[in-house]
């Protein structure tokens, strides 16, 4: 029996394709696929004669997406009377109807948003769609907060649910809590180390995956990774294997592959449909802060103070190297499949694309200066609502500042402040982008040097409000 994460990816496929015959013309046609492609894909090259340009890699993730729908098509032959062609149709004309029931269920029904729909998820496939959202947005209603006793120290990180409607913050005294946005309500809790205990001592980093099954945390005080139920945050497994404290963690979307980095400078891959460690995968000449990972078999690492950020192609086995910041590179986030959003403790904003080895454009000094050392205001965190122009980042400066990026993303222009007062740790945009979640400490994430004592260790979520919005 096929896993169902996987028949939601082969149904997409399934309609993407479809999609792709009908815009070509040949709805209808009979189709007659041949053997897979036998040619070996090479991870792409730069030209040495240009220092910041890289090599299309379009034509290869192009070759390995028919690579798995072929593979995929072959291992779903379960019903003899039906051929191929014919279930492939059958799947599509399903969920095609599923999602016209989904868009007429909304408050405006408009001619032709299934076609629109369809083809915004083909675009996303191929790491294309750029919605241009920024210029909706008004302004912000009353942030409300979210605090749990059990999570006295400061929040260090936090990740959403695909629907929305959960969010999981860690904190530095181990716990970790499942909220409802919805109901604005505390649903669960692990409850960090006490003395005599065991449990989590310090949570670094958080990733759900795609389906909300699985959460995996990242224990600075063992260095595991321990794998709970997203559900009800039931103890499942842990996986190690890292040397260093593990600094990030993200799932490869609509699977249970498990991206890790850490500190020991690799980045390992674990495959939670067999609970098993994969490979291992190493380049950066300093501990890694940061991973992050969509549809594509890749991720994306932040080096800190070696000062690169890297592509990982995880089947060619290659990386791809991107240099701009002065200071460590504290985190690293995709807009999309070809660009990307980073900040780091040189208070620089930067944005790239996967064909530039330079940043396609930079803001320094995003949130001003510190007062206390006159430097750059070290940026804690940031945030991307996929697939379009708007960004977030986060400081100590008091301030949430929210950025549009321009046209082919060469320029990043402020939006709106949003005040807070403490250290912003992790912020995440929900997938509908109607509200903006930060997790707020008294302490930076990373550790004491300063403190901000009036300050509440909670989990603040922003309303955004947008043009004829009610």
């Amino acid at each position: 029996m096929a896993h169902p994460s996987a028949l939601c990816t082969l149904c997409r496929q399934l309609v993407l394709f479809s999609f792709r015959l009908w815009a070509n013309g040949n709805v209808g046609k009979k189709v007659v696929k041949g053997p897979p492609s036998k040619v070996k894909t090479k991870g792409a090259k730069s030209n040495p004669e240009d220092d910041e340009s890289i090599a299309s890699s379009d034509e290869e993730f192009a070759e390995e997406r028919e690579r798995k729908i072929h593979q995929e098509d072959e291992s779903s032959d379960e019903e003899e009377a039906e051929t191929a062609q014919e279930k492939r149709l059958r799947l599509a004309k399903t969920y095609l109807e599923e999602i016209e029931r989904e868009e007429k269920d909304r408050a405006e029904f408009e001619e032709g948003v299934v076609t629109k729909r369809l083809q915004d998820e083909y675009l996303e496939e191929k790491g294309r769609l750029r919605k241009t959202v920024a210029n909706n947005y008004t302004g912000h209603a009353e942030p409300f907060l979210l605090r749990c006793k059990d999570q006295k120290s400061s929040i260090t990180c936090l990740c959403l649910s695909s629907d929305g409607k959960f969010a999981y913050s860690g904190s530095k005294d181990g716990t970790v809590v499942k909220w409802s946005l919805n109901e604005r309500s505390k649903l669960k809790v692990i409850k960090g180390k006490r003395k005599g205990t065991e449990g989590i001592k310090y949570v670094r980093c958080l990733a759900l995956s795609t389906d909300g099954k699985f959460l995996a945390v990242g224990d600075s005080g063992s260095k595991d990774i321990k794998i709970y139920s997203g559900n009800d945050l039931t103890h499942i497994k842990n996986f190690q294997g890292h040397r260093g404290v593990v600094s990030g963690l993200v799932f490869r979307r609509d699977t249970y592959m498990l991206y890790s980095a850490s500190e020991d400078r690799s980045v390992k891959v674990w495959n939670l449909d067999d609970m098993a460690y994969v490979e291992s995968m190493f380049g950066h000449q300093n501990g890694i802060t940061s991973i992050d990972a969509l549809s594509r078999e890749r991720a994306i690492t932040s080096g800190g103070f070696d000062g690169t950020i890297r592509v990982w192609k995880i089947v060619e086995e290659s990386q791809l190297i991107f240099n701009g910041h002065s200071g460590s590179i504290d985190a690293v986030k995709l807009i999309n499949e070809e660009n990307f959003f980073s900040c780091g403790d040189d208070g620089q904003l930067c944005v790239w694309g996967s064909m530039k080895k330079k940043p396609l454009c930079s803001v320094p000094e995003a949130h001003g200066r510190d007062e206390s050392n006159g430097r750059p205001t070290w940026i804690s965190s940031i945030a991307t609502l996929l697939n379009t122009d708007l960004v977030a980042s986060g400081s100590r400066d008091g301030l949430i500042r929210l950025w549009k990026c321009g046209e082919a993303f060469r320029s990043l222009t402020q939006l709106m402040e949003i005040k807070v007062c403490g250290f912003v740790n992790a912020l995440a945009f929900t997938p509908d982008g109607s509200s903006l979640v930060a997790g707020i400490g008294q302490e930076h994430r990373l550790g004491r040097w300063w403190r901000i004592p009036e300050a509440k260790n909670c989990i603040v979520v922003i309303p955004l409000m947008k043009k004829n919005s009610t």
